[in-house]
């Protein structure tokens, strides 16, 4: 139990940070559109990639700088891309209950959140790379610690998503979502500087 609850613990401090991902899950919750899918991608998606990095392919990684490179320049385009969108939103004057924004497909927010999670090159640093090393320092036991570290990912996703429905009484108000998707903008503007100053793994 208490190497689950560190993995527990070690999940949590790794997702709880307001990135990219977050912030969109957060939306997706507070629009109350496929928010069941995109929790569901959000968290499977850090389940595989811990267990990759439990079953040892961090190492792998390790020996594949270019690949993280490649990763962090096409995160980068596309999160420049998300925050101009956002932008825009912001600046769009027919705002808005959760019923009448604008209809987005199911097809969209799933390459959408797809595109949050594997083209941020991060996520393979914190799951595969630091989490998959932390549970090889617990022996026998480290398939519990990464179980501990998955548990924290379907918590906090669902809580972040689902929970975001808390706030519905104000999505009627234009000015919350001028303010909440200048602040997304802003956000996927400082995630992508992050992961231009960010060093290739050696």
């Amino acid at each position: 139990m208490n190497t689950f609850l560190t993995g527990l613990l070690t999940g949590l401090s790794l997702i709880v940070a307001i990135g990219a991902q977050n912030a969109f899950v957060l939306r997706q919750g507070l629009t109350r559109k496929y928010i069941g899918v995109v929790v569901l991608i959000c968290a499977f998606s850090d389940a595989l990639l811990i267990a990759a990095g439990t079953a040892g392919f961090g190492a792998v990684l390790l020996t594949a700088p270019l690949l993280i490179t490649i990763f962090k320049w096409l995160g980068v385009a596309y999160l420049l891309w998300f925050a101009f969108s956002s932008f825009r939103r912001a600046f769009q004057t027919q705002r808005l209950e959760a019923s009448s924004t604008s209809v987005v497909s199911l097809k969209t927010v799933v390459l959408t959140v797809l595109g949050f999670t594997y083209l941020n090159p991060h996520v393979y640093l914190d799951t595969v790379i630091f989490v998959g090393s932390l549970s090889a320092q617990h022996g026998n036991l480290n398939w519990v610690f990464a179980a501990g570290a998955m548990a924290a990912s379907f918590l906090w996703f669902a809580a972040l998503g689902f929970g975001a429905k808390a706030a519905a009484p104000y999505l009627a108000k234009p000015i919350f979502w001028r303010i909440l998707d200048s602040l997304i903008g802003f956000t996927m503007v400082a995630v992508a500087i992050n992961l231009l100053l960010l060093k290739t793994v050696s």
